[in-house]
């Protein structure tokens, strides 16, 4: 699937999901039909100190561990003593531990309060009723230029969560508001962001900046990032070692650590502006930028991977500008912004530039610009839980036709098959769900009907086909984690994509919704349609690269055997790789499905 967690765990181990066990951002817990993250298992758990006679509570603390399977080909490098400097490549959270190198992790790293990122919007205006935003919303009162709220943190030893008073006062002088947060004060102007600021929670604390979105008369309106795990100060492991993000922090200055940094939710609900996301997505940038140097600087030989998300957020967020007749546009700002894609990947090249000029003519090193992915248009979302429902596959319990998000509402007893997340489809087995019906002898013949009904899918409002092809993973995937994908992945057209109502396992009135959100731009389509970039100032020796040849190519350019189990070729060898023993990734060429993991989005 052309989804970020899968792409960068096809990179980061040479193997396809089924093999590194990630298919998607989301999965079910088969014992409760509940979301999962598919990447990691992060859990808040009661401490508490057991004297034998009795337990005493000590307040809560963070349990998380990986859920990829297989190993990334860095710790095979530090192995052999190979340095490597990982910077922000996705799937990293946990940090797990190799030697000789160091690792900043990436997407999934969550916020302070353990959620993959919580905003709060602070606003004079009342809340509309009913309104809900994707985050955490409060009216304040404003007071002879006075504004006095809190930040919400982690869960404290009473099960709530803890508070970090802050106070804004306003001069209508010189037109700045002054931020008080703690022991730190700041000015900003409308329309600008304060440095980081540090969130003391009790013993633990966060990084936060504060924006004024709205300043006019007595109408004030305040965004806040999410608080996210201080890197100076880490709550929890983000780096290895432990220290790194606090070498990090100290030599380069604080700098966002949640996996997401880029507010993309926010924009969406519209609690920020196009200016504002802009602004803060070049803010991170800038950071990105200075560890990349860093690395460079700091790494005489070995291995650097830096991963850059601006181009993959700009892109998800502004691609309604490159299509006129977007349903999103309507409402919003379309001319300001229509060659921000553009300027983004000019921009990204200006980079590119730099760190040519910074590696010099070195024969000795090798510059390869690679991508998870590419972008198509997002018009349409498709909620296959009600199609599902429609065909007889779903069913809900009596006396409802719709269902909450999570699958609130669905009768397992007499469902066949569901979907959440963005790319796969589940068939609801027995032996496997809790609530399993479907047997495996009548596996196969189910998927293969899903399959021919769904390619005949069309979309009632033009006749567009909607599904270019849908893959079977038991036809594609063969490694030791098959058993555990869905069973179906959904290869949308262009234009289409698993509606935002299908993602969180609701079911609906409608199969088809005009996509309206700013988030107008994805890749959760056929993989074949969104390919990504692979540069390089060498000439691979084999045509069509895919991400999945990353990991054992870079292996070969150091001169390691390739691990049987790894899938993908190398590059730059002549036909005669490098393997520890004979297997299938030695001996049989990858399908064509296991070699489009290559592709533009986050460089």
């Amino acid at each position: 699937p052309s989804i970020s967690p899968v792409a960068w765990s096809t990179f980061a181990t040479g193997t396809d999901a089924s093999r590194h066990n990630i298919y998607d951002f989301l999965t079910r817990d088969p014992c409760s039909y509940a979301p999962m993250l598919s990447s990691s298992d992060i859990r808040a758990v009661p401490k508490t100190l057991n004297l034998g006679l009795a337990e005493i509570p000590l307040g809560t603390k963070f349990v998380y561990r990986s859920l990829q399977k297989s190993q990334p080909f860095w710790k095979l490098l530090g192995d052999t003593r190979v340095w490597s400097s990982i910077i922000r490549v996705p799937i990293t959270f946990p940090p797990q531990p190799f030697k000789n190198g160091v690792l900043l992790s990436g997407m999934c790293v969550p916020d302070l309060q353990g959620t993959q990122g919580s905003f709060s919007f602070y606003s004079t205006k009342m809340r509309p009723a009913g309104v809900k935003i994707g985050g955490q919303q409060f009216q304040v009162v404003l007071r002879k230029g006075r504004i006095e709220s809190n930040l919400v943190g982690p869960t404290g030893k009473d099960g709530h969560h803890l508070k970090c008073p802050f106070v804004v006062e306003l001069d209508e002088k010189t037109r700045k508001a002054r931020i008080t947060l703690g022991t730190e004060t700041v000015e900003v102007g409308a329309k600008e962001y304060t440095p980081w600021l540090v969130a003391p929670f009790g013993g633990v604390q966060g990084i936060v900046r504060f924006y004024v979105q709205t300043w006019a008369e007595s109408e004030f309106e305040l965004y806040a990032t999410p608080v996210q795990i201080d890197p100076d100060s880490p709550a929890m492991p983000i780096s290895h070692p432990f220290v790194y993000s606090i070498y990090l922090a100290k030599t380069l200055g604080r700098f966002g650590t949640l996996g997401l940094a880029e507010d993309t939710w926010a924009l969406n609900e519209r609690v920020i502006d196009e200016e504002a996301f802009l602004k803060q997505a070049w803010l991170y940038f800038d950071e990105r930028k200075l560890q990349l140097f860093d690395a460079l600087e700091k790494t005489k030989k070995g291995f650097v991977t830096v991963v850059f998300d601006t181009s993959d957020r700009v892109s998800h967020m502004f691609w309604r500008t490159l299509d006129p007749t977007h349903p999103a546009n309507v409402g919003k700002e379309v001319e300001r912004w229509k060659d921000v894609v553009q300027s983004t990947y000019a921009k990204m090249d200006e980079l590119v530039g730099e760190v040519v000029a910074k590696l010099g003519d070195d024969p000795k090193t090798m510059l390869m610009v690679i991508s998870d992915h590419g972008f198509t248009n997002f018009r349409r979302g498709v909620n296959l839980n009600t199609w599902l429902k429609e065909n007889g596959y779903l069913c809900l319990k009596a006396g409802h036709e719709t269902s909450a998000d999570w699958f609130a509402h669905v009768d397992w007893s007499r469902t066949k098959a569901f979907t959440l997340g963005l790319t796969g489809l589940f068939i609801n087995r027995k032996g496997r769900e809790a609530e399993g019906i479907v047997e495996m002898r009548e596996l196969d013949a189910l998927c293969r009907e899903l399959k021919s009904k769904l390619e005949a899918l069309r979309d009632p409002a033009t006749g567009e086909p909607v599904i270019r092809e849908v893959f079977l993973t038991r036809d594609i995937h063969d490694g030791p984690y098959a058993d555990a994908a869905p069973e179906l992945l959904i290869g949308y057209h262009e234009g289409f994509r698993h509606s935002w109502d299908c993602a969180t396992g609701s079911v609906t009135t409608e199969v088809f919704t005009d996509n309206t959100k700013s988030w107008s731009g994805d890749h959760c389509v056929d993989p074949r349609l969104v390919p990504g970039v692979f540069y390089c100032d060498r000439k691979p020796l084999v045509a069509s690269p895919a991400l999945i040849d990353i990991a054992p190519t870079v292996l070969d350019l150091f001169g390691l055997e390739i691990p049987a189990y790894m899938q993908g070729r190398a590059l730059f060898a002549d036909g005669t790789e490098r393997r520890s023993k004979p297997g299938r990734g030695a001996d049989v060429a990858p399908s064509p499905h296991e070699h489009v993991h290559s592709r533009p989005g986050n460089h």
